[in-house]
């Protein structure tokens, strides 16, 4: 996500911190660089140049020439601005109403229907919403079988009328039947085109005139560089939306247009799409994305995914074994799938500090636990649950078994044992003792 803009502006102010000593011709070439990578990333060059004229202005302002650490300050004051130029603030959805009607707009291709199916999902499962997709696209028969598709995936009601190809009515005749049922939201999916025309626009803006919804979103791809930022324009002039939703960040995107939305449009970005599958779907924190533009990771966000996924009666379970030493492979595979329930590998790892980095250049599929996976599963259940059984006859079983060597069978072993007494020594107090849970159970 944003890696060439973040490694540019990295480097433009890593040169500032390595000089001896400060003065307003470095600042003024720091920043210079910096201009460069936002050009570099599609931020334009109006954009580009006042931002990076205020950061000059306030470097110079708060003295950073006089200052102890002026590398640090003059990070602080880029984080700052980028926070400024991204929205400052996160803005939440607008989902009052019953029910709450969102709808979907943008070009064909920019993600609407997948991301539609990702709010419903997000909606469901995050904000205990009943949900109602709405098949609005009355063009493209894939679109409205792509839907019924997500939504069976997701278990969430599509309102479809094969045959009518009036818009306005479907989405009409969605909402009284939404109001029957009880459903709290629906989202109208709407049809887009390859470029902007006339008839789109009056089709969305139509269908915004006589729903009224409570929140309009435009969707734009990522990946589209600066043409995103003049189609925002154009459909905010026509819609006047309410929040604008970036899919695709997880591309290869250099992401600067995107960032520039919110600054040309007036009008926040309110979610993100990071990846395929339905949970991959971010809700927009400007100053966290400027961390990780700048750097310094999530954590954020990489805290608030693991308390989705975290079982609180489970993790007394794992540390009670833990603590005892009967911690094993089934243990391990079962904390294997919670981390793999947290989304992409590669991006957990961007956001821890520190890791960011050494992973930047380092290609981490999903299928990175896969040879370890192997491994456990070509154990027999009383090896899995006795991992100190594993002897030489069985090692040669499992590897033959798994496809892996005796060498990488052995490295795993070993990271596994030296876990084991790492997270040991984590889960016992000072002296030994048992943490309080433990000692009142046993």
């Amino acid at each position: 996500m944003f890696e060439n803009l973040s490694s540019k502006i990295e480097k433009a102010l890593h040169t500032l911190k390595g000089k001896g000593s400060i003065t307003d011709i470095n600042i003024a070439e720091t920043v210079k660089e910096v201009r460069k990578a936002l050009i570099d990333a599609d931020v334009s060059y109006p954009i580009a140049k006042e931002f990076t004229d205020k950061v000059k202005a306030e470097a110079l302002g708060r003295n950073v020439i006089q200052s102890i650490e002026p590398g640090q300050l003059m990070v602080k004051i880029v984080h700052e601005e980028l926070t400024k130029l991204m929205g400052s603030e996160c803005v939440d959805i607008n989902i009052k109403g019953m029910p709450a009607v969102i709808l979907i707009a943008g070009l064909q291709g920019s993600g609407k229907t997948t991301f539609s199916a990702k709010l419903a999902y997000y909606l469901k499962n995050k904000k205990s919403k009943n949900v109602m997709l709405v098949a609005g696209d009355v063009y493209r028969p894939a679109a409205i079988s792509q839907l019924q598709t997500l939504g069976e995936q997701i278990q969430v009601p599509v309102f479809t009328e094969i045959g009518n190809t009036n818009p306005i009515d479907i989405a009409e005749k969605a909402i009284r039947e939404a109001k029957l049922k009880g459903v709290n939201v629906v989202i109208v999916d709407t049809a887009g085109r390859l470029a902007v025309d006339e008839e789109m626009m009056r089709e969305i803006a139509g269908l915004k005139e006589h729903l009224q919804p409570q929140e309009t979103l435009f969707v734009v791809d990522s990946m589209t560089g600066q043409d995103a930022v003049n189609t925002a324009k154009t459909f905010n002039e026509r819609i006047d939306y309410d929040g604008v939703v970036l899919t695709k960040l997880d591309g290869d995107t250099r992401g600067g247009a995107a960032l520039t939305i919110r600054y040309s449009v007036n009008k926040p970005i309110k979610f993100v799409g990071i990846g395929e599958k339905m949970d991959a779907l971010d809700v927009f924190h400007p100053d966290r994305m400027a961390n990780r533009i700048l750097g310094m990771g999530d954590v954020v966000s990489f805290v608030e995914r693991a308390q989705e996924q975290y079982d609180e009666a489970e993790a007394r379970k794992i540390q009670k074994k833990i603590i005892h030493n009967e911690y094993n492979f089934n243990d391990f595979l079962s904390q294997i799938n919670q981390i793999k329930k947290m989304g992409n590998l590669k991006d957990l790892m961007g956001m821890i500090p520190g890791l960011n980095k050494i992973t930047k250049d380092v290609e981490i599929g999903d299928d990175a636990f896969v040879p370890i996976e192997s491994m456990i599963a070509s154990m027999t259940p009383y090896e899995r649950q006795h991992p100190s059984c594993i002897n030489g006859s069985r090692k040669q079983r499992i590897a033959a078994g798994s496809g892996r060597s005796i060498q990488d069978l052995n490295r795993f072993l070993k990271q596994f044992e030296d876990t084991r007494k790492m997270m040991k020594a984590v889960s016992t107090n000072k002296g030994g003792k048992l943490p309080q849970f433990a000692r009142k159970r046993r």
